[in-house]
């Protein structure tokens, strides 16, 4: 029996005759892009965040992007942000023209360093990107109270944290706005790409709506700015209108396999994820340590269990980014050559999870 890293066939059957159905009445409706669903979904998922507003988007970056043309940032402006990411991060600020800053990361969360932020802000700083990490909260009171003392705005990428609380708040309501990626993958995924961001700011959810339309605002062929193509079409919106009926229900499966792992797993002597008191972990990823973890990733495919590395080579160290200023990042370079991800879909099923730690035992036990 082998164990795959992620299931989505699993997950669509689990919902086959409620996708199909949103699926065909879209098909049969011949609306196909900004109609209903994609309104009734805004709404939706702002009402399950508690955000004011949410605008859809094209994909996970482009709410990044867009986020900070609303801004106007760019070219001679910086933003901070971690090197330890999904590059899509970075790739957003160098595309708004902005010059990234990358800073080091918690060890016990990965997520961005609130102490790492003074070295790191200059006169040209104009906002704060924190990642909420493989499911768990950034330490949003510190890096809020930094960012408050410099006037400048944070953004959250969320797209990893779809549900995750610091101290008893959803990401994506805490900062200025949350960026949302509907990947696949993702908590919360489309069946292809997709994403939104969420404010309490209407004037920069109509802004970030007419920049994802071309610039166009509510009058037809009128365009208010030199905007872009991004739109989440009827097809994704209905998608994701379904499943957002079940994520809660999803995201408390995925922590009852991570607690199963923290419970089968102690004692082996492999790192295992945190959650801090003050956060509600939503195990996006279920990220181990190992120093050799190479070699523990090669013993887990002979023994069927497919594993990933997120992310194996920090944005710092990626030739697109020679160059970029980053500082001394200790933390970030040690955990990349230890981190696995190992299966936490919700749809994994209990013989393959005792495979999981079956085979992780024996490594254990070889030394």
């Amino acid at each position: 029996m082998d164990v795959p890293y992620v299931d989505l066939a699993a997950g669509y059957q689990s919902l086959k005759s409620e996708l199909d159905e949103a699926v065909t009445r879209v098909l049969s409706s011949g609306a196909c892009v900004l109609g209903e669903n994609v309104q009734a979904f805004e709404q939706e998922f702002a009402d399950w965040l508690g955000a004011d507003e949410v605008a859809t988007v094209g994909s996970g970056t482009d709410a990044l992007y867009l986020v900070l043309k609303a801004l106007e940032i760019g070219a001679g402006d910086e933003v901070i942000t971690v090197s330890h990411t999904a590059v899509n991060t970075v790739l957003a600020i160098s595309k708004a023209g902005a010059t990234p800053v990358l800073v080091d990361i918690d060890p016990e969360t990965y997520c961005l360093d609130p102490a790492a932020l003074t070295g790191a802000v200059s006169e040209r700083t104009r906002a704060i990107i924190p990642v909420h990490l493989y499911g768990h909260p950034a330490d949003m009171d510190a890096i809020m109270d930094f960012a408050s003392k410099h006037g400048l705005p944070v953004i959250e990428d969320c797209a990893q944290a779809h549900g995750a609380l610091s101290r008893g708040r959803k990401v994506g309501t805490i900062g200025g706005a949350g960026c949302f990626s509907f990947y696949p993958t993702k908590n919360l995924g489309a069946c292809g790409d997709g994403g939104a961001v969420s404010t309490n700011d209407p004037a920069l959810a109509a802004k970030i709506r007419s920049l994802g339309n071309c610039g166009q605002g509510e009058e037809r062929y009128r365009n208010l700015y030199r905007g872009d193509v991004s739109r989440l079409d009827e097809l994704q919106a209905a998608i994701l209108r379904v499943k957002l009926a079940s994520l809660d229900r999803w995201t408390e499966r995925r922590r009852q396999v991570a607690g199963f792992y923290q419970e089968a797993l102690a004692g082996t002597g492999l790192g295992l994820p945190i959650e801090k008191h003050w956060a509600f972990h939503v195990y996006h990823l279920y990220v181990i340590r190992s120093k050799e973890r190479d070699r523990l990733r090669q013993h887990l495919a002979a023994a069927g269990v497919q594993s990933l590395v997120h992310y194996p080579v920090p944005v710092h160290r990626q030739p697109a980014y020679a160059g970029v200023a980053s500082g001394n990042q200790p933390v970030t370079e040690q955990v990349v050559g230890e981190i696995l991800s190992l299966p936490v879909f919700p749809e994994i099923t209990e013989p393959q999870l005792q495979r999981v730690v079956e085979a992780l035992g024996s490594f254990s036990r070889e030394g």
